[in-house]
């Protein structure tokens, strides 16, 4: 219901504000026309800035990398308050003509919708994983909505969000994604994203034809996604003003709109018309590509709150038409326009939200058609091992790369380089001063049955650490100090589990100093035993959470 109400206020906006092409067509005063064009979108910028500066906590758009973050982490997710900023921006993103996507807002709602059921978590606690499941719910109903995609849907949960396949996720996403399909496709009947008509690949070598359709996405994937990450670092450089920013990306928007008004919001039609034959001209097909990737470059790295899903599908289908108006002008014998831009669509989406799976059943199912989904899956393979490759899994996976959370070695080591070795914290140690003489210290070792001590001064500032060994031979009056081990390890509030465990390779002892990042008080000691308990119970809730079954 939410992921329809969205839609439905996107196109509410697009018509009345003069973006959507049914409403421009009607309009008889070509001076309002291009005053809206220009003004729409920079205006709408302006308001955008201004909701996520003076609104947002995090002063940013939200969406699915914060969506995998909390469910490959066990974190929490950003504040409710965010979320609901994130959304409206999102909307009024899309509605004054943005050149951003719909559907990672959408995975964001249905996250933030399983964050509400997880909290059933407080009165019902013998359902095991509800947090990570819930948001799985949500996040297969509103892809399942937005495509009329059921198995799409539940695939996406699991292949972008969850990262496994257990049974006890399995059912209910997908009863979710079943739903989320029953209301948009059977109660409010909602209309197919587009409609082809496909008869079959007529020449073998075609296949050859797919896959290097697939190499070419490839590239100008990574080169897209590239170009998103370098277009917010340099937001982020400038001198501009963050809440003025995208303001600056919707002027630029409608300048170039006014010569080619395809490059404004979704671009549904133009997703729709890609698949007819001679609709778009060869030059104008390149013009389009290029626009539409450089304005989403510009929109979604200057604060435009939106997805990449969209632009992605509209470049894709479009490059894909471009594909196969070179062969016709080769003279070429092909399969026609549909095929080529269906595989361009799915074959450069794919590496950017790193769902292979998903996008081919996306395929199957909005086209119905048996023998364009095995083209377009020979297009998304190709795609897919080429970006894998030179640029990584998704760009959701740099993205959260760039944040700390590295999940290409594996979740059990993301959430080991995102858990302190402050959670591992003993207080129980020996610790003396540093004008301790030798005697009472080996007296207090044997007393606390250990062979190493802390050392400390009159302040409480960690100055190292001594052992029984190096002072049993020593003068008993003789004072610690002068005796102190500086060669030690040591920890401090950011050290990980992971860190502390590679840093503790050669290491021979019962514990590590902990220390206050900001000065060299002592927090607490950690041993390697702790750390021992800590990554085998990390490891055993995740294996017990990914092959559990209801």
């Amino acid at each position: 219901m939410l992921a329809l109400a969205f839609v439905a206020c996107v196109a509410w906006l697009n018509t009345i504000l003069l973006i959507a092409p049914h409403a421009r067509v009607q309009v008889q005063n070509p001076a309002l026309l291009t005053a809206a064009t220009l003004l729409v979108p920079a205006l709408g910028g302006l308001l955008v800035g201004y909701l996520l500066k003076h609104h947002s906590p995090e002063q940013r758009p939200l969406g699915p990398p914060d969506s995998i973050r909390a469910v490959q982490l066990h974190t929490p997710l950003p504040s409710w308050r965010g979320g609901i900023v994130s959304t409206l921006a999102a909307a009024l993103s899309l509605g004054c003509g943005a050149s951003v996507g719909q559907y990672g807002p959408m995975v964001y709602m249905g996250t933030m919708f399983g964050k509400v059921v997880a909290r059933l978590q407080l009165s019902i606690p013998n359902i095991p994983n509800l947090p990570t499941i819930a948001i799985a719910c949500g996040v297969a109903a509103a892809i399942s909505t937005a495509f009329n995609a059921p198995i799409a849907g539940l695939i996406f949960a699991h292949e972008v969000i969850l990262r496994y396949y257990s049974l006890q996720a399995f059912a209910p996403t997908t009863v979710a994604a079943a739903v989320g399909y029953v209301v948009a496709n059977v109660i409010f009947e909602q209309p197919a994203l587009f409609l082809v008509e496909f008869s079959g690949v007529q020449f073998g070598y075609e296949f050859a034809l797919f896959a290097l359709l697939g190499v070419l996405c490839a590239f100008l994937a990574t080169g897209f996604m590239r170009l998103l990450l370098r277009s917010a670092r340099l937001a982020r450089e400038s001198r501009i003003p963050a809440p003025y920013r995208p303001a600056l990306a919707g002027l630029l928007v409608g300048l170039v709109a006014l010569g080619l008004p395809d490059v404004l919001g979704v671009g549904q039609e133009a997703l729709r018309f890609a698949t007819i034959e001679g609709a778009f001209g060869h030059w104008e097909l390149v013009l389009l590509v290029t626009a539409k990737l450089l304005l989403t470059v510009i929109c979604i790295g200057f604060g435009f709150a939106g997805g990449v899903f969209s632009p992605s599908l509209l470049i894709g289908i479009l490059f894909g038409a471009l594909f196969w108006s070179v062969l016709d002008i080769a003279g070429l014998p092909n399969s026609g326009v549909v095929l080529y831009a269906i595989c361009g669509m799915m074959a450069l989406t794919s590496p950017v939200i790193g769902a292979p799976l998903t996008t081919i059943l996306i395929t199957f199912e909005l086209t119905r058609n048996y023998d364009l989904t095995i083209a377009a899956m020979v297009a998304v393979v190709f795609a897919n091992l080429l970006a894998f490759r030179i640029f990584g899994r998704s760009l959701f996976d740099v993205q959260l790369a760039g944040q700390g959370v590295e999940l290409s070695s594996g979740r059990d080591r993301a959430m080991l380089e995102n858990t302190s070795v402050t959670d591992c914290l003993l207080d129980d140690y020996t610790c003396y001063r540093a004008d301790t003489c030798v005697a009472d210290a080996l007296a207090g070792l044997i007393r606390d049955g250990r062979a190493e001590a802390v050392l400390i001064d009159a302040d409480g500032n960690y100055l190292g650490m001594i052992r029984m060994q190096d002072i049993i031979h020593q003068a008993p009056q003789q004072p610690l100090q002068e005796l102190l081990r500086h060669d030690w390890p040591q920890f401090d509030e950011s050290t990980s589990i992971w860190q502390a465990m590679r840093i503790l390779d050669n290491f021979v002892g019962e514990a590590i100093p902990v220390l206050a990042q900001d000065q060299q008080k002592l927090l607490g000691m950690v041993t390697e035993a702790a750390l021992i308990s800590a990554y085998l119970e990390i490891v055993y809730d995740l294996r017990r959470e990914e092959n559990a079954a209801i």
